[in-house]
């Protein structure tokens, strides 16, 4: 599958800017407030260019094995300068992946998935857990820590409803581990709708990560309000990325007694 733009890249200087990420450690259930400063350097040919994958999976997800540590080890290895940890229901990987990241030139968003009535919601840059499993809760717990709410691979598990995309700022117009068919639509459901999109791998597995990737030439969080992005990726294969997060299910709740 091709690059596919949604915005046309803005020229911008090169320059280095330095940005905060406030964010939660997690420790017993209870959030204590800590803040780390990243480094974001990334210039080419006088704009901004930096890849990031927006929907990865770590082992605090019931479906993955993928360690903190090696998943920052093959984002970096892809040549990505970014990526989101979004695991099922928790922001745990995401702050542990982000305490690990040591590079200057590396941004981890801490970030997570809950499945709603309506569908699978990302939120991006969460400091706290997402305690309801109910849309409207859910998009209100995201803005009251000033995240970002994103709807998850529109169509896989239904279609979701027009008119509650108001309360959604970002489409994943991309995503490796749906068929190319539902990528096709949710590109152009946000196409018709006047929407940002985004891309990720939504990897569970080491070798997806990167399959999917939001392209940004600013800083990425305002590039994202802003809706100044590109996405491209590969889809993986369906049947296998789904039939083998189905058999890490099944091993760790047989690991769990």
């Amino acid at each position: 599958m091709g690059d596919i733009s949604v915005d046309a890249t803005v020229e911008t200087p090169c320059i280095i800017e330095i940005h905060n990420i406030s964010r939660d450690r997690i420790d017993t259930g209870e959030a204590r407030g800590v803040a780390q400063e990243f480094q974001f350097r990334a210039c080419a040919g006088g704009a901004w260019t930096v890849k990031f994958d927006l929907h990865i999976h770590s082992k605090y997800s019931y479906d993955s094995f993928l360690s903190p540590e090696r998943v920052i080890r093959i984002a970096r290895k892809k040549g990505l300068d970014g990526i989101a940890v979004t695991d099922h229901n928790t922001i745990k990987g995401g702050v542990e992946t982000s305490d690990i990241n040591k590079g200057d030139d590396f941004i981890v968003i801490v970030g997570s998935e809950m499945r709603t009535e309506y569908g699978d919601i990302i939120g991006l840059f969460l400091n706290e857990e997402i305690r309801s499993q109910i849309f409207m809760e859910v998009v209100e717990e995201i803005r009251d820590q000033d995240g970002l709410v994103v709807l998850a691979h529109p169509f896989r598990k239904g279609i979701f409803p027009t008119d509650l995309l108001k309360y959604i700022d970002l489409i994943e117009g991309f995503n490796a581990r749906s068929p190319e068919g539902l990528n096709r639509k949710a590109e152009e459901l946000a196409g018709s709708h006047g929407m940002s999109m985004i891309a990720g791998s939504d990897a569970h597995l080491w070798f997806e990560i990167g399959r999917g990737r939001t392209i940004v030439n600013s800083e990425v969080r305002e590039a994202l309000k802003n809706g100044k992005t590109k996405i491209e990726g590969k889809e993986s294969g369906y049947y296998l990325v789904h039939g083998s997060s189905v058999g890490i299910e099944k091993l760790k709740e047989i690991m769990a007694g």
